[in-house]
């Protein structure tokens, strides 16, 4: 029966059919035959029937027997992109369930993660600034790990990497597994690979994999990068050749953003119906009356989804439709002749989502049994258990109700704002995250639409507060904020609303993260008091700092002190900042200003412990590391940077106490494991350092510095040999990393092979023009080769170096420095940005 009902229904699709019958060729056409498309890009203005077309293409693919799945801007994310396609498979027989584990899995920590990050801004439970930094390059942009270029005459190469250690070893103690760990802090790298060989597992036993992705004006933010990589590139595997994407949405494909497109895409742009295939449809659903279908004509515009939507009402007569200036919707109302159901579509158009729950809260009178019909309407898309109206006629509902009555509106939308609110309330609890718990957000943000829907000028100011803490949660949760407020200015027909949340948007296109140019915004505005604008530049001041925008930053967190001297976070984040650019003496200031003020908390002696440790002051660093312990004895992260300070101190058996600590606090701290490594190797335990790095090894298996210590264990044992494999494979993963060519020098002038030894070391200094100690190497290996001045100028350089900071100093050969190595770049501890 419901295959007849689908076969009837695709009988009456007016129109589009070019279109139609050049995807449906498509088919027909060998993979590897130049004309195949992979790619289709439907595109046009609202209301043009492209999703209508999308159905239809898709009927299409499953009549030539393809597996398909469509989504649409239902998903706010790609791994929720991935759930749907895998829940549509499953239901035509198809479970991708590699993928579902591991989306499952991804859930449950993402969650877990957003737990861990709970404390908030300069809470001890959350990662330090300088971490997420770190974390942010480290972790964003590998390219930039370790001792690369320009990089190594400003930062030290260690500091990017301990931070990303730093806030992967947090999450590490909540979550367990260093593999759970990677899947949160970048989950497209970890599940799209799962789905592609999911995928190819499928495609080698059905004919076709057809993929529709509508609604793309909304959702291609997020997914067209990832979906351009998917067919253009390898970075995730190879998708089968079988598969055919579709990609649907209102603005024109930018001809800049996929290479090369007109060799595998083919673009199907939609205009409205002509007359004729206007007058068709109406003559299907049985208006055939000339003043009727005129007047349908003019009030639809002709786009298919108003003239399906009048048609569908059927007009009695001809005198029903007399209005001249009658818009399509008060049509569409009057020809509806039960005022329960006329109400019902009007307050139904008020929300922006749209279940069952939503509905009841929205309509006033009794709504039993009418939210089934309002979805059987044409202008209703279902959006897997919610419906959604049609933009273009959502829009002149809203504003049929504003004009025609102002106050019954305003209560609809206040009737919203609280229901949403005690949404929110429910989600609330102990472990609630607030904006970073979707469960908390999502009605937040829509219960701040529905709030300046209906009283703009109170609800603004608080609007704004939320602003900033959805701007310290990323781009992502800033621009849905901003959304809400573009759309209820958009709706509510308030020009000064919709341009604020317009021109915020704009900012946050812009490529600068972190919501600082929104957060400049919020500055200007009068609604605001001295205490927002003290939460503000301190929102913003964090926003510089994971740039490494270090003095804009510093100056914020002074603009936020002046405004309130007593400013805790402030304090705590001007030190960190100081820190970053050296200025050791007013990171101390700070922290001692800090400690003032929440006395009896371990985040000022931490971060002093860490300043001293820095600055090269190992003794203050183990006393202040020491205070922070007594407070938090459980903080394996502090625990760790003690360890380090003591191996510092040639203090090896408390500094393996430390480390001992910590890895049986979290067993996966892989910074903690490496140094640990490092201070077994110095002390003869091979067996027990390599144990380590092992283990080191499978936590994080692309980082090099993981590879380089074992290459220093390795020297440390006289096992050159292995010593140059393993500072080879570390080299392989990172070629600019210049410590490890300086290591590996060493090893390979050990073995005699001094020609290669000054090969590594001219690559070296090349990729650090300020590396002093692979100067005094190379001018070692020259004095010994009997090139004297070779290795006087080799001498001065190293001279002229000396100063030099943040320049790592290297390893020191075997023969001055017996079994021990002076630290070069230490390897990435986690701690607050070093």
């Amino acid at each position: 029966m419901q295959e007849l009902i689908r076969r009837r229904k695709r009988a009456g699709f007016v129109g589009r059919r070019d279109e139609l019958a050049v995807y449906r060729r498509n088919f027909d056409i060998p993979v590897d035959d130049e004309r195949h498309r992979f790619v289709f890009r439907v595109h046009g203005n609202a209301g043009v029937g492209k999703t209508f077309l999308v159905r239809e293409l898709e009927q299409a693919a499953i009549e030539r027997g393809a597996l398909t799945a469509c989504t649409d801007e239902s998903v706010d994310g790609v791994p929720e992109v991935l759930g749907a396609i895998s829940a549509r498979f499953a239901r035509q027989g198809w479970p991708l369930k590699a993928l579902d584990r591991i989306l499952a899995t991804y859930r449950q920590r993402r969650y877990e993660a957003e737990a861990a990050a709970a404390g908030g801004a300069g809470a001890d439970a959350g990662p330090s600034a300088g971490a997420v930094v770190a974390a942010q390059a480290g972790l964003a942009g590998i390219g930039l790990l370790p001792g690369v270029g320009v990089l190594a005459t400003t930062v030290d190469p260690a500091q990017l990497a301990e931070g990303a250690e730093r806030l992967r070893a947090t999450l590490s103690a909540r979550l367990g597994r260093q593999e759970d760990v990677q899947l949160v802090l970048d989950p497209l790298r970890v599940l799209t690979p799962v789905f592609v060989e999911e995928l190819g597992r499928v495609a080698e036993r059905v004919p076709w994999v057809a993929l529709f992705f509508d609604t793309y004006e909304r959702t291609g933010a997020f997914l067209d990068g990832w979906l351009r990589d998917l067919v253009t590139t390898d970075r995730y595997g190879g998708l089968p050749a079988n598969t055919v994407l579709t990609l649907s949405g209102q603005g024109r494909p930018d001809p800049l953003g996929w290479p090369a497109a007109a060799d595998y895409a083919t673009d199907l742009p939609l205009e409205p119906f002509t007359e004729a295939e206007a007058r068709q449809l109406l003559a299907m659903k049985g208006l055939v009356e000339e003043e009727v279908v005129r007047d349908v004509l003019r009030l639809s515009g002709r786009l298919p989804v108003l003239v399906s939507t009048l048609a569908g009402s059927s007009p009695a007569t001809p005198g029903d439709i007399g209005d001249p200036s009658a818009t399509a919707v008060e049509r569409f109302l009057k020809w509806e002749p039960d005022p329960v159901r006329r109400s019902a579509a009007l307050e139904g158009a008020l929300p922006r989502r749209l279940d069952e729950d939503v509905f009841q809260a929205a309509v006033t009178g009794d709504a039993a049994g009418l939210f089934d019909w309002l979805r059987s309407l044409p202008f209703v898309r279902d959006q897997g258990g919610r419906i959604k109206y049609h933009e273009v006629v959502r829009a002149p509902m809203q504003r049929l109700q504003r004009t025609s009555s102002p106050q019954r509106w305003r209560a609809g939308h206040e009737r919203l704002a609280a229901w949403y609110g005690r949404e929110r309330a429910a989600a609330e609890g102990p472990s609630c995250g607030r904006w970073r718990d979707e469960a908390w957000r999502e009605p937040r943000l829509e219960e701040l639409y529905h709030r300046l829907c209906a009283d703009p000028t109170g609800a603004f100011g608080d609007v704004l507060r939320d602003g900033v803490e959805a701007c310290r949660q990323g781009t992502v949760t800033a621009r849905r904020w901003a959304r809400a407020i573009a759309e209820a200015g958009e709706d509510g027909n308030r020009e000064a609303l919709r341009k604020w949340g317009a021109a915020c948007l704009a900012a946050l296109a812009t490529g600068r993260g972190h919501g600082v140019d929104v957060l400049g915004m919020m500055l200007a505005r009068p609604e605001l008091g001295d205490q927002d604008r003290v939460a503000v530049h301190i929102a913003r001041a964090w926003g510089h700092f994971r740039t490494e925008a270090y003095e804009e930053s510093l100056a914020d967190y002074c603009r936020a002190l002046t405004l309130n001297a007593s400013s805790a976070d402030a304090h705590h984040g001007r030190a960190v900042a100081h820190r970053a650019v050296g200025d050791w003496a007013a990171a101390l200031a700070d922290l001692d200003r800090l400690e003032a003020l929440e006395p009896g908390r371990a985040r000022a002696p931490r971060e002093r412990g860490e300043t001293h440790r820095r600055a090269g002051r190992y003794e203050e660093a183990v006393t202040e590391l020491g205070r922070a312990l007594a407070l938090d004895p459980a903080d394996a992260l502090t625990l760790g940077s003690r360890g380090q300070a003591r191996a510092q101190l040639s203090r090896p058996a408390e500094a393996l106490e430390d480390f001992d600590r910590a890895l049986l606090i979290d067993p996966d701290y892989g910074w903690a494991l490496v140094r640990r490594a490092h201070v077994r190797g110095q002390l003869g335990d091979t067996e027990g350092a390599l144990a380590d790095l092992d283990r080191a090894e499978r936590l994080s298996p692309s980082w090099a510095w993981v590879l380089g210590e074992r290459g220093d264990v390795y020297r440390f044992a006289a096992r050159y040999e292995e010593a140059v494999a393993a500072y080879g494979r570390a080299l392989a993963l990172d070629p600019g990393y210049a410590w490890a060519l300086g290591s590996r020098a060493v090893a390979l002038a050990e073995l005699g092979r001094r020609t290669e030894a000054l090969a590594d070391l001219d690559r070296a200094v090349t990729l650090v023009p300020g590396y002093r100690w692979a100067y005094e190497q190379r001018a070692r290996l020259h004095r010994a080769a009997g090139r004297e001045r070779a290795a006087l100028d080799d001498l001065a350089l190293a001279a002229r170096a000396s100063g030099a900071q943040g320049i790592p100093r290297g390893p020191l050969p075997a023969d001055e420095s017996g079994p021990a190595r002076p630290a070069g770049p230490p390897p990435p501890r986690p701690a607050s940005g070093e």
